[in-house]
């Protein structure tokens, strides 16, 4: 996918991750922490459905890429851990607040680095909808919270 600055408004409290040689990060990707790097969506082993691999992600999550990284390259690149995105997803409606994680290719084998789906928990979520999408649209606003940073998306009290 192309770098897509996906930053709409918000503080997006960045921090600067490098970048294994090997791997590539395009502006807007979701990325992990791996060990010590950072690695976008797509990288993550295939953990059998949906639900899982989200939990996954949300596990590890850092943020949106706001820098790219090309392959060969180790430089730091800065990622933001706050803010909101504008994410493509599936035609769908989401209400204020409903909680969104990473989507799946078509083989249902691999999370996408720039796009999201519901999610059924918090445990599985990247962030909120940040405004009513109501007829179904194919892009929802994304209150994103890193878990690294920030401790992920709160549950309600």
């Amino acid at each position: 996918m192309a770098n897509t600055m996906r930053w709409r408004y918000g503080d997006t409290n960045p921090v600067m991750l490098p970048v294994d040689s090997a791997t590539e990060i395009e502006i807007g990707d979701l990325v992990y922490l791996d060990t010590d790097d950072a690695k976008p969506a797509s990288s993550l082993a295939d953990e059998g459905s949906l639900v899982l691999n989200q939990q996954e992600l949300q596990s590890v999550f850092v943020g949106v890429a706001m820098q790219c990284s090309r392959a060969g390259q180790t430089d730091s690149i800065r990622i933001a851990t706050s803010g909101v995105f504008e994410f493509e997803c599936a035609a769908a409606t989401f209400e204020l607040g409903a909680l969104l994680g990473p989507a799946e290719n078509g083989d249902g084998d691999a999370l996408l680095d720039q796009r999201v789906a519901g999610a059924g928990t918090a445990a599985a979520a990247l962030g909120r909808c940040a405004k009513r999408v109501a007829p179904a649209a194919t892009r929802v606003l994304v209150d994103i919270a890193s878990t690294v940073m920030r401790g992920g998306v709160q549950t309600p009290a």
